[in-house]
């Protein structure tokens, strides 16, 4: 998989009392920036729901670096690091416009079948979310 990117502006009402980003709301973005990377390898919701197929989530880690305020820009890059038999491990970095990063992600997700099982990901999945050497976020 070539890195995917998305873009966020961060909005008033995704603030904390202290006027920061809220610690929460980086969980959206890097979700939001996981279904980007989905449908740009190829594999959008609506083809997923069509299989019978989930990809869930079933740990992450996350380390905060910077602090983010009303109207920052900021870019999402999202990588597969590997793969398992049902799982993969996602990477995934949230940059600000000096492209210095202000969160990092490790992400397990798991895919399910539609009898709600872990399934084997499928290889057309494996190789069009591939990881490549130079995808590290």
């Amino acid at each position: 998989m070539s890195k995917f990117t998305t873009s966020f502006r961060v909005r008033s009402y995704e603030l904390d009392g202290l006027g920061h980003l809220n610690h929460a709301v980086f969980l959206n973005y890097f979700e939001q920036a996981r279904f980007d990377a989905l449908e740009a390898g190829g594999y959008a919701p609506a083809l997923l729901s069509e299989r019978g197929w989930g990809v869930h989530v079933v740990r992450i880690e996350v380390d905060y670096r910077r602090e983010c305020r009303l109207g920052d820009q900021l870019t999402a890059h999202t990588a597969v690091e590997r793969f398992r038999n049902s799982s993969m491990i996602i990477r995934q970095r949230l940059d600000s416009t000096d492209g210095e990063p202000v969160a990092e992600a490790r992400v397990v997700a798991v895919w399910v079948g539609s009898d709600g099982s872990p399934m084997r990901i499928p290889e057309a999945v494996r190789t069009a979310l591939a990881p490549k050497d130079s995808d590290a976020p």
